[in-house]
């Protein structure tokens, strides 16, 4: 029977959490939610205010969207790039170190558990940081792009105040004309972000490498996610038709609710750093334990 844990204590959450999981190594599948604490803000969260992010077939159909487009990443950029891990990028990666954890699948782009310390992530959805030209394929570096359209458009970044800015780095401009685009300096074809746009196809050899570390797994943690769109929700199906206990742990509802062995109302930051701290046997690194906690379900 599924259980919904409400409590305000991270240490008694952890703890049903590390009870829920069982035995042997766990599967992280990530969202938006998880990065929320590092200054990133998420699409679907409870307080996230409505986007609508730019599609595949506009941006391929159409100059004017992605001239758009890459004048509202040329902002962006200057804050995403800055980010840094936080508590639940890092106690995920100290679960891989220990062996608890067996691997990472994230939606996000923003590359934070690479840089926190994790060893085996499947960028399910691709990599902000680096760029793919559309007609030959090659592969650039998002820093070295910056440099480019910063040459092609003195001064544009600095004439803009602070903006809001969304997980792939896309920034919410009233007004981008003018803006010169970068074309591909090998072929002079159309570069895009190395990522998956809403519209576009997770590449299936990325699809079956998550399926093969779901596999390879007793359970699935689900983290900071809706699972609203199905390329994430796919490994939530694949655990539960493998009879894998899934938990997921994010503040608002998600799609996996009502298969879900134990579903925890919380942030990601202070519960996950309790995980670690349950799975090494204390309540981890400067943290003591809280007083108790209320827990329904």
């Amino acid at each position: 029977m599924r259980n919904t844990l409400d409590a305000d204590d991270p240490q008694v959450l952890a703890s049903r959490m590390r009870e829920a999981l069982g035995e042997g190594p766990v599967v992280a599948l990530t969202g938006a939610g998880l990065s929320t604490d590092s200054g990133i803000p998420d699409y679907r969260g409870p307080d996230s205010p409505p986007r609508k992010p730019m599609t595949y077939q506009q941006f391929v159909g159409d100059a004017a969207f992605r001239r758009h487009y890459w004048a509202r990443n040329h902002v962006g950029w200057r804050h995403v790039h800055r980010t840094l891990p936080n508590d639940g990028h890092r106690a995920l990666a100290v679960l891989e170190s220990s062996g608890a954890l067996a691997g990472v699948i994230t939606q996000n782009v923003d590359t934070l558990h690479e840089k926190a310390g994790s060893r085996r992530v499947i960028d399910l959805h691709g990599r902000y940081d680096r760029v793919v030209c559309m007609s030959c394929s090659e592969v650039t570096a998002r820093d070295a792009l910056a440099e480019r359209l910063g040459a092609l458009n003195p001064g544009f970044a600095d004439g803009v105040p602070d903006v809001e800015v969304a997980p792939d780095a896309d920034a919410a401009l009233a007004a981008t004309e003018g803006f010169r685009v970068a074309d591909c300096e090998s072929c002079g074809g159309v570069l895009k972000p190395d990522i998956v746009y809403f519209g576009e196809n997770v590449p299936k050899a990325r699809v079956m490498e998550g399926y093969d570390l779901v596999d390879g797994a007793s359970a699935l943690l689900v983290a900071g996610s809706s699972l609203t769109v199905f390329s994430g929700r796919r490994y939530v199906k694949r655990a539960v038709e493998r009879g894998m206990p899934v938990v997921v742990l994010n503040r608002g509802g998600t799609r996996a609710d009502d298969v879900a062995a134990l579903t925890v109302a919380a942030g990601c930051s202070e519960v996950l750093s309790a995980l670690a701290g349950v799975y090494a046997g204390g309540p981890g690194p400067d943290r003591a334990p809280a007083p108790a906690a209320r827990v329904t379900g």
